[in-house]
């Protein structure tokens, strides 16, 4: 473990925000211009609901749909469509087209020429599983929480023996590949992926592709305009190839180094409640059906969350999360991410990381185009890091850095689950949409049902921008976001809660919020004015629905584009909603000099980590770990176990305060009134399973019950 810096505190060391940041962006908050696919953005909002020019400067990395649209029907049918040769698989007889490796937005694109013959490309080629339908029926058995054979997840020797490509596969790829002048750079331990690289010229020859240079959405993307073509002699074994046509790429770095603390911001400004949701009632401002409203929280700290969630008494038996290990996922490493998260528990009265107890996996080097990309990561990163710490304070943490938000980040995920490096990853991120290369679908799936074999508690944040329709005013931009959609992962959606006086749970709604601005005396638009941001959900468009949904998702949700049932998000939630989110505190450079400061802060970035230390108690207090988590949340529907979140009985709201210009008073004051849980989107809370909350919120001690009861054989 790195050596802590001495703790030099300025300005903000009370427990307390200078501002309500609400993250970075979670899966798609801004603007639509802000969206994209390939290139994944942090799933956390930086405040998510600000009017243009409240926000904090959005990183270059949050980029617009550079996907491949797949067909409504679906082209993959999770839990029984990987299906490739069972047996060491000879070459092939013909040329073998791959379905779904033209990106579609090339159709749009302004054509700059062809890439150099002499550019080097970097991709990987996935291999295909043997024996997938075993590999499902045995995760099925091994799942189900009325199995006799539950909680027997396989080692990663068994994985490898049993469903990972046969070892004569794995050496006829790299065979191949070196035959066609390409590099091998590495292969996991499963012999599932292979990185590779070589020159364009060498793709074109052994693909059957052109690379062209395009300008789309004011950048420079490289991609092939016909589909891969494997040839006559490759291995059939070859599943995909990753990477072709990846845009984060095209250009060279412009430094192996990471960028210093990034631009500070401070949200959610005085006036607030300090300790407790409605401790301060905004007398001053002008009443909202019917009543003066409270002011929101100024960010709830470590002991909060712990009481509300019901963990508190457990971590005061020493059930803390000890003897487990949480990894973290994320593109680039802050410089100063375990200064921030020492620093943030000396200030909240809480243990500080022991030696040991914190590690980083970091790339040889980062691949930074530009220094607000990796800036704007960093404060996910400490959010991760400090959240789950903040339920789990005994738990290992493991941060895996990706060298850049492309194929890096997804270099890190993978690793961390072919390695088995944790019980539990905890991942902020997302595309957005399902609308990503086939290769690349295949590429999560494959990994993701390893996970789950192996007994890996696997979230994903579920994203910020609802359904996608900006309020229900776009209907057919409806969608939801891989890799959250996946399956074999566990979607974790977003809720606004209350905690009282005494750290008791006093309501909790789905996250999906609605903005009215101060102005002129009254509230404009009238409340509960405009549709902002909330918790992802919905239906896939390309995974059928997995057995653990069966009878427990409404037909109006699984078959909402007709149909057979298909996979629905998300599976469980924690708090999201960025007014009655978290304190973090995080290294910043202001305009009156560089320190450490806190800021309230939320979305699913938020959900996916809290959920990920309530997991980490869980298995600490079952005596093992609890895996592949989602059979056993949908068999918590109707039980003690979870908070069932309804749709407020009357309208609710609440008062937050912005600096205008994000950092100090000097710009302005905007006030803002935040109406909770619209019902304006196509997704809405309702009794059961619904498609904004999922199952609900873990419901304090009988959850853990629950988990402790049912999973112990």
């Amino acid at each position: 473990m790195a050596a802590i810096p001495p703790l030099t505190l300025r300005r903000e060391t009370l427990p307390r925000p200078r501002g309500g940041l609400t993250g970075v962006v979670a899966c798609s908050w801004l603007a639509s211009a802000f969206r994209f696919c390939r290139d994944r953005h942090p799933a956390h909002s930086i405040d998510d609901e600000e009017p243009a020019g409240m926000r904090r400067p959005n990183p270059s990395h949050r980029r617009r749909g550079i996907a491949t649209v797949l067909a409504a029907g679906g082209t993959v049918a999770a839990l029984t469509a990987l299906s490739l040769p069972a047996a060491a698989a000879p070459a092939a007889a013909g040329p073998r087209a791959l379905p779904g490796s033209v990106p579609s937005w090339v159709h749009s694109a302004r054509d700059l020429g062809a890439t150099p013959a002499g550019n080097t490309v970097d991709f990987g080629v996935l291999l295909a599983m043997r024996n997938p339908a075993g590999a499902v029926a045995t995760l099925q058995r091994v799942s189900d929480p009325h199995s006799a054979a539950y909680g027997r997840w396989l080692s990663s020797g068994q994985f490898r023996s049993q469903f990972a490509p046969a070892a004569a596969d794995v050496s006829a790829a790299q065979r191949w590949l070196d035959a066609e002048g390409f590099t091998v750079s590495s292969t996991l331990p499963s012999g599932m992926y292979i990185k590779a690289s070589g020159t364009v010229s060498q793709v074109h020859k052994a693909f059957g592709v052109s690379l062209r240079t395009y300008s789309y959405g004011g950048k420079r993307l490289r991609a092939n305009t016909t589909p891969v073509q494997l040839p006559a002699g490759a291995p059939s074994a070859i599943r995909n190839v990753v990477g072709l046509d990846d845009s984060a790429f095209l250009k060279r770095p412009a430094s192996g180094k990471l960028p210093g603390p990034p631009p500070g911001v401070r949200f959610g400004v005085q006036p607030c409640s300090n300790d407790y949701y409605a401790q301060k009632i905004a007398t001053d401002k002008p009443p909202a059906y019917g009543k003066k409203q409270p002011y929101t929280v100024c960010g709830y700290g470590p002991q909060q969350l712990r009481a509300g969630y019901g963990v508190t008494p457990l971590v005061n038996r020493g059930i803390d999360g000890r003897g487990v290990t949480v990894a973290i996922t994320d593109a680039y490493a802050s410089p100063t991410m375990l200064f921030d998260a020492q620093t943030y528990n000396v200030v909240h009265n809480q243990r500080r990381f022991a030696n040991g107890q914190y590690a980083e996996i970091r790339p040889k080097r980062f691949n930074v185009y530009n220094p607000a990309d990796a800036q704007g990561w960093y404060g996910e990163e400490t959010l991760d890091v400090e959240s789950v710490h903040a339920l789990a304070p005994g738990a290992k943490v493991l941060y895996v850095a990706g060298s850049d938000d492309g194929n890096g980040l997804d270099d890190a995920w993978s690793q961390t689950i072919d390695y088995h490096r944790a019980d539990i990853i905890t991942n902020s991120w997302s595309y957005g949409s399902e609308n990503i290369p086939q290769s690349l679908v295949n590429f999560y799936d494959q990994f993701g049902l390893e996970a789950a074999l192996t007994g890996i508690t696997d979230n994903f944040s579920t994203g910020d921008s609802g359904d996608e329709t900006s309020g229900g005013t776009k209907p057919g931009q409806k969608a939801v976001g891989l890799p959250a959609s996946d399956p074999y992962m566990s979607g974790i959606g977003g809720t606004s809660v209350a905690i009282g006086k005494d750290g008791n749970w006093l309501w909790e709604h789905g996250w999906s919020s609605a903005y009215s601005v101060l102005a002129g005396g009254k509230w404009t638009p009238p409340p509960p004015g405009t549709y902002s941001s909330g918790s992802g959900g919905g239906t896939s468009k390309i995974f059928a629905q997995p057995f653990y949904q069966k009878g427990k998702v409404p037909a109006a949700i699984s078959k909402y584009y007709g149909g057979r049932p298909a996979r629905a998000i998300p599976d469980i939630s924690m708090p999201g909603d960025p007014n009655t989110g978290m304190l973090i505190g995080e290294t910043q450079a202001f305009p009156d000099g560089t320190y450490w400061d806190q800021y309230r802060i939320g979305g699913t970035s938020l959900s996916s980590p809290l959920m990920a230390g309530v997991i980490a108690v869980a298995d600490q207090n079952a005596g093992h770990s609890i895996g592949f988590a989602n059979p056993l949340y949908y068999d918590m529907l109707g039980k003690a176990a979870v908070h069932d979140q309804l749709p407020p009985a009357h309208p609710l709201a609440q008062v937050r305060t912005n600096y205008t210009n994000t950092v100090d008073a000097s710009g302005g004051i905007t006030t803002l009134l935040q109406t909770i849980d619209v019902q304006t989107t196509t997704i809405h809370t309702r009794p059961g399973y619904d498609d904004e909350t999922g199952v609900g919120s873990p419901g304090g001690a009988a959850f853990f019950a629950y988990l402790k009861r049912v999973t112990t054989r």
